[in-house]
């Protein structure tokens, strides 16, 4: 008796028959299991069917995958692999043309299938489409499905791509160099090259030698995604199984020929958007051309190297105009060096090479920082010397900053990495320039100097200033400009202040404050915590508050007191002693019906504020209120302690008013107790993540007999 966890229940088709519902014993053979199914169907020779699955990936089931079969699968029954390609390797040889397209049409579908493929190969499948291609005597159709299946058989890995001869290589080479051909002829023939180029170096030069750069080139600029991606695909795979010499020339050769400016019109700014797939062959090619910068990025400077030295000196003199230093001493000339060095921002004014020893960046520092003076000495001068004349400690180190930008430059680009497998987080913008390094530096090194004023920073905040630098470049090729100009506006616009604002929102995003479930969950508190306000304000209200009179003479030297009374159906005020604190409700002789207040007025609107007009400053203006009663002919004028008190009872009598309060006063404490609920009650959900919309409710039962009557009594 087979154990439970060896049996799985599945389903068996076949065309024409009734399915077979059978429990599969995984420890009897599969040529047994076949039998039975056969015999099932009356179907002679089980030697000639297999199993396969029936949905998705359609493969053939054998001894070393039976054990992914799961419970509920459905399999077909068809022809054994070993009879399908017998039957396909005659069909391919037959005279009539109909049938050769139809068993090569059939065979690139099934070869996708290691079981048949090694059938198909051990009777020399693959040689008899390889003879197909040599010989080129078919049709476009037939030649396409001869290619495609070719591709799946040598994908599986089981026949060396060593073996082909020089004749095919040359002819797959002829399909991608003809000019007016099939496009799915020349899709998979790019796709074959490719794959002859990974495999080894021989192959490599033979492929190198046969297909012409500007045929892939001129493959980048047709309108078809397909044939773009594969020649692309192929030229990425030349680059980066070339040596470094080989690159450097493919290289050369293709800035000639403006590749950078192919793909930024065809591809980048095209009508489709860019697949996943072209997305990773732009990330290598960008990743491949930066890392020739690494030798650079890596090399130290060479204190006794005269080219380097004079780089340095050049960088100085483009700053200051210097009388002729041949006619001063050589200490006179060494100390104003040193002290111009300095200016510029090298912490080692009298040997600023130091500086550079340090890799990464090495030289690359230098390189940018001379294509800045050279390509922009305007700004590189004005940089340099607005900074250099300021005494208050809050001078931007143009040096120190170049070095420190430039390294973060090689961080974000990720130069001397190689190219991931996955990678696909290409820039648009660097097929938009020829030196991106150099032109990105020169945008963020003035970018640096501005938030630098924007923070106030000093020598002590260096670290503080490239971080916020750091954030604003990555946030701005994140939104992948496609342009210089439109980096430079965007990274311009992202300012220090709003940097501080994009963190404040992600810290709230963090804390969860701003997840859906917890803005709804807000809404639904307010109510309750508007009327929980509400009632301090009446209650505020009913103890009362002390006001100044302010006569015409500006002196403060009356007091009178109001409050709300108990009931909250009456306002009483009336004069008081200074000394008088909190007087009873009994004492205050005025009184107004809650009833007859007929609207609340403030500022420059309240009567006692228009009588005084023009001589009323804007302190008193932020404190004055009002209320008229009695169909407006009559108004009590108030003039607030402090402007706590103002939105106290301001918010206080728009209650009574039956208004909608709106101080600040008021939105500052709703705030704070929703932050305060809304904490408290996301406290049993600590490192609970809160998915953004609810999980669906399920549809109710059909019926209820489940439930069990708690009414009957039991007995």
């Amino acid at each position: 008796m087979p154990q439970q966890k060896d049996i799985v229940k599945i389903a068996i088709q076949m065309p024409g028959a009734y399915p077979q519902l059978i429990q599969l014993d995984q420890k009897k053979p599969l040529s047994a299991v076949i039998k039975e199914v056969c015999d099932g169907w009356n179907l002679p020779g089980p030697e000639n069917y297999a199993l396969q699955y029936a949905d998705g990936v359609q493969t053939y089931i054998t001894e070393s995958n039976r054990l992914d079969i799961k419970n509920g699968c459905i399999l077909r029954l068809t022809k054994a692999p070993g009879r399908c390609a017998e039957d396909l390797f005659k069909g391919i040889q037959s005279s009539d043309s109909g049938v050769r397209c139809d068993s090569l049409k059939e065979l690139a579908s099934v070869s996708t299938d290691v079981t048949f493929a090694q059938e198909f190969i051990s009777r020399d499948g693959h040689l008899l489409l390889v003879k197909i291609v040599e010989d080129s005597n078919e049709s476009n159709v037939i030649m396409t499905h001869t290619l495609t299946g070719f591709m799946e058989l040598m994908d599986h890995g089981i026949v060396s791509w060593e073996n082909l001869s020089s004749v095919f290589i040359k002819k797959i080479a002829g399909f991608v160099n003809a000019k007016p051909t099939d496009a799915s002829i020349q899709q998979v023939s790019l796709d074959i090259l490719e794959s002859m180029v990974l495999s080894s170096h021989s192959l490599f030069l033979q492929v190198k030698q046969e297909v012409t750069m500007e045929r892939l080139i001129a493959h980048l600029q047709v309108t078809n995604q397909q044939i773009q991606t594969k020649a692309m695909a192929l030229l990425m795979a030349l680059l980066q199984t070339a040596g470094d010499s080989d690159r450097q020339d493919m290289f050369a050769f293709l800035n000639k020929k403006n590749l950078r400016q192919y793909i930024y019109k065809n591809i980048i700014h095209s009508s489709g958007s860019v697949q996943d797939e072209m997305a990773h062959y732009l990330y290598v090619l960008q990743s491949v051309t930066l890392n020739h910068l690494e030798p650079r990025m890596r090399t130290p400077l060479d204190c006794y190297s005269q080219e380097q030295r004079d780089i340095l000196h050049g960088l100085r003199q483009a700053a200051f105009e210097t009388e002729s230093e041949n006619s001063l001493s050589h200490e006179r000339r060494r100390s104003l060096c040193a002290k111009e060095f300095k200016k510029l921002g090298f912490s080692n004014n009298s040997n600023p090479g130091q500086d550079l020893v340090r890799t990464p960046p090495g030289l690359l520092a230098l390189d940018t920082m001379y294509y800045f003076a050279a390509r922009y000495p305007d700004a590189y001068s004005r940089f340099v010397l607005e900074n250099s004349s300021r005494e208050d400690k809050h001078e931007c180190p143009f040096a120190r900053s170049s070095i420190q930008l430039t390294l973060i430059l090689c961080e974000i680009l990720r130069i001397g990495e190689p190219p991931s497998e996955t990678g696909s987080d290409y820039h648009p913008i660097f097929f938009s320039q020829d030196r991106l390094m150099e032109e990105l530096f020169c945008v963020c090194i003035q970018l640096l100097n501005k938030t630098w004023k924007e923070m106030r920073a000093t020598q002590e905040d260096f670290d503080k200033v490239m971080q916020v630098v750091r954030e604003q470049i990555t946030r701005t090729l994140s939104s992948k400009p496609t342009s210089l100009e439109l980096f430079k506006n965007k990274v311009n616009a992202l300012n220090y202040s709003e940097i501080l604002k994009l963190r404040q929102t992600e810290r709230l995003h963090q804390e969860e404050t701003l997840a859906p479930p917890v803005l709804e969950l807000k809404e639904r508190l307010k109510p309750e915590l508007l009327e929980l306000i509400r009632q301090q304000r009446l209650n505020r209200l009913c103890q009362g508050t002390m006001f100044r009179k302010i006569s015409s003479r500006r002196r403060q030297d009356k007091l009178w007191y109001c409050r709300l009374s108990p009931n909250h159906k009456m306002l009483h005020y009336g004069d008081v002693e200074e000394d008088t604190d909190n007087p009873p409700i009994e004492t205050l002789q005025e009184k107004i019906p809650v009833a007859d207040i007929k609207g609340l007025l403030t500022g420059k609107d309240c009567p006692h504020m228009k009588e005084n007009k023009g001589k009323q400053n804007k302190e008193v203006l932020d404190l004055a209120f009002s209320i008229t009663y009695d169909v407006e002919e009559y108004s009590l004028n108030f003039i607030a302690p402090s402007r706590t008190d103002f939105c106290l009872w301001t918010d206080g009598l728009s209650v009574l008013l039956g208004r909608e309060m709106s101080s600040e006063s008021m939105r500052s404490e709703l705030e704070i107790l929703l932050s305060m609920e809304i904490k408290l009650r996301l406290l049993d959900l600590e490192n609970v993540p809160i998915p953004d919309s609810a999980p669906v409710v399920p549809k109710p039962p059909s019926n209820y007999n489940f439930c069990y009557d708690f009414s009957q009594t039991e007995q």
